[in-house]
């Protein structure tokens, strides 16, 4: 059977979008007939997480891949100066130990694939593992010049590129150059595997009635919901523009399932501050994935108003534009390139301009239509389960990685 050993960084679990996105994919994997095993740091965590007693449980999967902890030096908890470079200083620490006790691990134990989005990580492998057992998953283009370089290194010495959006893969490409050695293998080997869902979670989901009436929202209102981090690496995710454009339109509740905590509560006093009724502010904070499918049921709209920057423009491909498309519910997505050949205005979801407030209020007013919504929803519910589920993208991978380990 083949061996796979998927090697993250990661706290597990945690209150981020990766943290689901790596467990989902192991448990794939799995399924695909693939012994897998997620190899993690030992890092120290939030007190909600470590009140977690079953990852799998936790995350709604199956325990059907082995999860290893291996030894990090985290100190960050325990440093009383949190000022940016001491942090700095103390993250680049974790991240090296992990890297050298994963190499370490690695160099005794036999897979057929090693399986990371960790270039350090990659380019220590690389040095003991043949290309053809190393499969990188890259979700972002390095920024600085020296990670810009690690990452070209890396590119040049992995068997199986796996970029998360075309843009990505066309930049990673050109990142690597077309006079590299590796430039026309990497090329053949390599494949766009967009973010996706776990088909069994939105397996009979409840009405939109049943759904409001287990999280006691009012079975007559109009909600539009974001689900996930209000922020990511230090970047807003377009919430605010989505609360500037539902000022303008009457009748709106706006629910929010997510955090963290202080940034909702300020956006919930500007909502009651331009005099808006706090009911109709509905504020979940952070609840188990596996809630996740409830609440986007209970929602009217699901928006994604993500703001234009390279990352977001280019590279990202977030979890919850394909379980909102998963839960049967109307779209509203900020039209960008990184998910282009997924969404089409007017057929499967809205599109808009970023941080156009005006049109994104528009689109909430379109949407009041119910016919309207509902179109949209079979369209995008349909296309998901037919192209986006996690084990579709874990065959598409396993065939690519299979097909360069055999040329």
């Amino acid at each position: 059977m083949t061996r796979l050993i998927y090697l993250a960084n990661v706290r597990l679990p945690t209150e981020k979008a990766h943290g689901l996105q790596i467990v989902q994919n192991c448990e794939a994997f799995a399924q695909c007939g693939i012994q897998t095993e997620l190899w993690v740091a030992n890092r120290f965590n939030t007190p909600t997480m470590r009140s977690v007693d079953d990852v799998y449980e936790y995350y709604g999967v199956q325990a059907n891949f082995r999860l290893r902890r291996l030894f990090t030096l985290d100190l960050l908890p325990i440093v009383p100066d949190r000022s940016d470079g001491v942090a700095k200083f103390i993250f680049a620490l974790q991240m090296l130990t992990f890297a050298l006790v994963a190499f370490f691990a690695c160099w005794w134990t036999t897979a057929d694939i090693f399986y990371s989005r960790d270039v350090r990580l990659l380019a220590l492998l690389s040095l003991i593992k043949p290309r053809s057992q190393l499969a990188y998953e890259a979700h972002q283009l390095a920024q600085s010049g020296i990670s810009r370089a690690l990452q070209r290194w890396v590119l040049g010495r992995v068997g199986t590129l796996i970029a998360t959006t075309p843009p990505l893969r066309a930049d990673l490409l050109a990142l690597l150059g077309a006079d590299a050695p590796a430039y026309a293998y990497l090329t053949e080997h390599s494949l766009v595997a967009h973010d996706g869902f776990r088909a069994t979670r939105f397996a009979d989901l409840p009405t939109k009635a049943d759904a409001r009436a287990q999280v006691g929202w009012d079975a007559s209102a109009y909600v539009v919901g974001y689900v996930g981090r209000l922020h990511t690496m230090k970047m807003g995710k377009g919430v605010d523009t989505l609360l500037e454009a539902l000022l303008q339109v009457e009748g709106v509740t706006l629910a929010l399932v997510g955090g963290p905590d202080d940034m909702a509560e300020e956006l919930r006093a500007y909502w009651i501050a331009h005099g808006l009724p706090a009911a109709r502010f509905l504020y979940m904070g952070q609840v188990p994935p596996s809630r996740v499918p409830l609440y986007l049921r209970a929602f009217d709209v699901c928006v994604m108003p993500l703001p234009f920057n390279p990352h977001f423009a280019y590279h990202a491909s977030p979890l919850k534009l394909f379980e909102y498309m998963a839960a049967g519910r109307a779209v509203i997505a900020t039209d960008l390139p990184s998910w282009a050949d997924v969404v089409r205005d007017g057929e499967n979801a809205l599109l808009v301009p970023p941080s156009d407030v005006g049109a994104l209020a528009e689109a909430v007013r379109r949407l009041q239509d119910a016919s309207v919504r509902d179109r949209l929803a079979q369209v995008a519910h349909a296309e998901a389960f037919a192209h986006y589920t996690w084990r579709a993208r874990a065959e598409r991978i396993l065939t690519a990685i299979h097909a360069q380990t055999e040329a």
